[in-house]
């Protein structure tokens, strides 16, 4: 052996194991905070950090007071363009979920609002969609006519999508996404339920 080379070999020490403390404390931190959102904390007075705190779960307050007219201008354009589809697409989908109209109309605009407040993405697409109506209309139909008690049946429609809001927004602080820990597996069984549930839609509209 070169003298040389056995200069460049070095022993690799294994590393100590951390205190249970220590190891539990970065878990939960990878799990909730990734991105590590507080780093910007730092060394800040507690006033700067309670505006960046606010900053970080309510995003208006940080791009608002950028806002300019060419956004207005062009948000205002963009606003007429969706409500041109919001408005006859909330009403189907309310029809497909056995509601009344109006509550189609609410669930068009009400979730782009709160989002553009709470939101983090300009590029994320809130609302009813038809499969959920579906889902929903199928599901309570089984237990309560829309028809012979009305009232009833939308209480219930309300009931399940607030407990369906709270079970997304108890995924949501969790970081309980299982699509970025299957992967392309958890995006395919995604898509093969959603196909396999439209098909049996299409064939149940069909035959009736």
């Amino acid at each position: 052996m070169d003298e040389g080379e056995s200069e460049s070999r070095h022993r690799v020490e294994i590393p100590q194991s951390k205190p249970w403390s220590k190891s539990l404390q970065s878990s939960l931190k990878e799990t909730f905070f990734p991105d590590d959102p507080f780093r910007q904390l730092k060394n800040k007075p507690i006033s700067r950090n309670i505006v960046l705190g606010l900053q970080y779960f309510i995003p208006i307050l940080e791009w608002g007071p950028r806002y300019s007219f060419e956004f207005l201008r062009a948000d205002l354009l963009a606003g007429i363009t969706i409500v041109s589809l919001a408005v006859p697409q909330g009403i189907n989908y309310a029809s497909l979920a056995n509601i009344p109209p109006v509550i189609g109309l609410y669930s068009s605009f009400v979730p782009p609002i709160v989002y553009a407040m709470l939101g983090s993405s300009k590029d994320v697409a809130v609302g009813p969609v038809a499969v959920g109506s579906l889902l929903i209309a199928s599901m309570l139909g089984k237990e309560v006519s829309p028809t012979e008690n009305p009232k009833l049946y939308v209480d219930l429609v309300f009931t399940a999508i607030f407990f369906a809001g709270v079970f997304e927004d108890a995924l949501g602080f969790l970081r309980a996404d299982l699509g970025s820990k299957l992967g392309p597996l958890q995006l395919g069984l995604r898509a093969s339920i959603y196909r396999l549930y439209c098909l049996k839609e299409s064939i149940q509209v069909t035959e009736g």
